[in-house]
């Protein structure tokens, strides 16, 4: 889905006029009229209060262009259920809400997450904990949040 067609759906599911939506995001009528025709897009501060305002991602507002995924734990963010948020409320799009929560992180180390993922991942193919700590160490190195 374009931008122009969220954002027209997403006024009209909160049962907006142009003119109402334009008020709330302290811009022209004529400016909401221009993104719902695809001339022109919100900027980024628009864009973050459009997801403040509305309680959507700035990814899921641009039609999801890139997979998120938690830069601490893997986690693929495909739902803006999944993704953290700040102390403010807003949207952290780095990390899943298990991961990272008003501004805190839950694991304060590697060697922490990984402990839990072998204590709750499931292990299919069977193999030693020892294993999988070794697969686990070599993917979370790859995220931003562990990179050393």
């Amino acid at each position: 889905m374009e931008i122009k067609d969220i954002l027209k759906k997403l006024r009209e599911s909160n049962q907006l006029t142009q003119e109402q939506m334009a008020e709330r995001m302290r811009v022209s009528r004529q400016a909401v009229s221009r993104w719902e025709n695809g001339e022109t897009q919100p900027n980024t501060d628009t864009l973050k209060l459009l997801s403040m305002e509305f309680n959507v991602s700035i990814n899921t507002l641009l039609g999801s262009p890139r997979q998120l995924i938690c830069q601490c734990c893997g986690m693929p963010l495909n739902e803006d259920e999944l993704i953290s948020r700040e102390q403010d409320g807003s949207y952290n799009e780095d990390y899943c809400k298990w991961c990272y929560a008003d501004g805190e992180f839950a694991y304060q180390s590697k060697d922490s997450l990984i402990d839990f993922l072998v204590g709750h991942m499931p292990n299919p193919d069977n193999l030693q904990d020892e294993d999988r700590r070794s697969q686990f160490e070599q993917y979370l190195s790859r995220l931003k949040h562990w990179k050393e």
